[in-house]
């Protein structure tokens, strides 16, 4: 009877907002970087047609622990699911971004709230440069350290996320170059480019917009 009444009076009836046509990307930059270290991606998406509400992007302090950059990752996914209405994101990351994305995903529910992921140049198993550096995120990235044991304990890539990766054979940070590599993940050896440069690579650009189209 309610509803007869307020179509009687022309009043309409308020619509749920629709999901978006595709999934927001959230940019993660890695040690000692900034938001600004994805300037060249993200005015790649732009030019493919995201728009600047379908993305977003942060800085983080890269000297404390991944597990707390884990929770700010979080708190930027629900920020972005929030601002857009989807249901899911697809996170892209850089360097450590990877480590602490994937404690998001494996022990913050980010599982469930993620579609596509991708390591550009990730320490997934560690890298050697790390034994010269003391921040607490840096001792995470030295291979065999407790945090990594946990992180890829198990399943590396869990739950029903699709998994990318990216690796330079030229990549002058992780040490050895193949610490990327991802068992059940798509994982790309790039051309040699080096750490940073594969963030301004158009052939990296071109492979991870249509991972996560």
């Amino acid at each position: 009877m309610v509803a007869t009444a307020t179509a009687s009076l022309g009043i309409a009836t308020p619509q749920a907002a629709a999901a978006p046509a595709r999934d927001p990307i959230l940019f993660v930059h890695g040690w000692q970087g900034s938001a600004s270290n994805w300037d060249y991606m993200w005015s790649r998406f732009l030019g493919a047609g995201y728009s600047a509400g379908e993305m977003a992007r942060f800085s983080y302090n890269s000297a404390q622990s991944n597990e707390d950059i884990a929770l700010e990752v979080k708190a930027q996914v629900d920020a972005l699911r929030a601002k857009t209405g989807a249901a899911k994101v697809d996170i892209i990351t850089h360097s450590m971004g990877g480590l602490n994305s994937r404690w998001y995903l494996k022990n913050l529910d980010g599982l469930n709230f993620v579609d596509d992921w991708v390591s550009i140049g990730g320490p997934n198993h560690g890298t050697d440069v790390a034994n010269g550096c003391l921040d607490a995120s840096c001792e995470e990235m030295r291979p065999g350290s407790a945090f990594l044991a946990e992180l890829n304990n198990g399943d590396e890539t869990p739950g029903k996320v699709n998994y990318g990766t990216w690796w330079s054979p030229c990549d002058e940070i992780i040490n050895p170059d193949q610490s990327t590599i991802l068992s059940g993940a798509t994982n790309t050896q790039t051309l040699c480019l080096t750490h940073l440069g594969l963030l301004s690579s158009s052939p990296v650009f071109d492979g991870v917009r249509d991972f996560v189209k």
